[in-house]
C-alpha cells in the first residue's frame, strides 16, 4: 500500500474525524482508525471440509512483519466500504478477485502493542469471502501463505494465540463462535 494514502480517524464512537497519511497513523501513540480483516475460504469449504487462506506478512511489514494472519488485511480509503477494499486489496497482495462476501463481524476493535512499542488501534470489521483466479502474492505484503483447515486454524488461535498476528487470535475464537463454519455465511 501507498505510505501516502489516507487512512481514516475515527472518534471513541467510531465516526470518521479526519485522515492521515498511512506513514504518520502506526506508531507508539497510534489514532483509532478504521480497517478491515478478510478471511478467505477455498471452494471445499462448501461442501463442508472448510480450508481458509493464511498468509505470513512480509517482513518489510511495519507493524508485525513476518507474522501469520488472516487472508487480508487493511485500511478502507476514505468514502470506501469494507467489502470494496477487501476486494482492492486481495488484488493487489495476492491477485486474487472477491467473489462474494459477507461481514461477519461488523463491531469488531482491538488495540494491540507490538514488541517494539508501534501499536495498532483499530476498528476493523470483519469479512469472509470467497475468490477465483491465480494466487500471486506481492512480496511486499506476502512473505508467504497456506490454506489451512478451518478447524486446525480454531485450535491454534486458542492453543497457541502468540503464533498469529493479534487481530486474528481475537477474530478466529469470535468468528467459529459466530458460526462454527463462518463461510456459509457466503451462500
Amino acid at each position: 500500500m501507498n505510505p501516502d494514502a489516507p487512512v481514516v480517524l475515527l472518534d471513541d464512537d467510531r465516526r470518521p474525524i479526519g485522515q492521515l497519511p498511512k506513514s504518520q497513523v502506526h506508531h507508539a501513540a497510534t489514532p483509532l482508525h478504521l480497517a478491515f480483516s478478510c478471511y478467505v475460504f477455498d471452494d471445499s469449504a462448501f461442501d463442508g471440509s472448510g480450508a481458509v487462506l493464511m498468509t505470513r506478512r512480509a517482513t518489510s511489514k511495519k507493524t508485525w512483519p513476518g507474522v501469520w494472519t488472516n487472508t487480508c488485511c487493511g485500511h478502507p480509503l476514505p468514502g470506501e466500504a469494507s467489502r470494496d477494499a477487501a476486494a482492492r486489496r486481495l488484488r493487489e497482495e495476492l491477485g486474487l478477485r472477491l467473489v462474494r462476501s459477507a461481514v461477519a463481524l461488523p463491531d469488531f476493535g482491538y488495540r494491540a502493542v507490538a514488541p517494539d512499542g508501534v501499536v495498532e488501534n483499530e476498528f476493523c470489521p470483519v469479512l469472509i469471502g470467497s475468490v477465483d483466479g491465480q494466487l500471486r502474492p506481492d512480496p511486499a505484503e506476502v512473505l508467504e501463505y497456506r490454506w489451512a483447515p478451518w478447524p486446525e486454524v480454531v485450535a491454534l488461535a486458542e492453543a497457541a494465540p502468540w503464533v498469529i498476528s493479534p487481530w486474528s487470535a481475537l477474530q478466529i475464537p469470535q468468528l467459529s463462535a459466530l458460526n462454527r463454519r463462518p463461510w456459509s455465511l457466503l451462500t
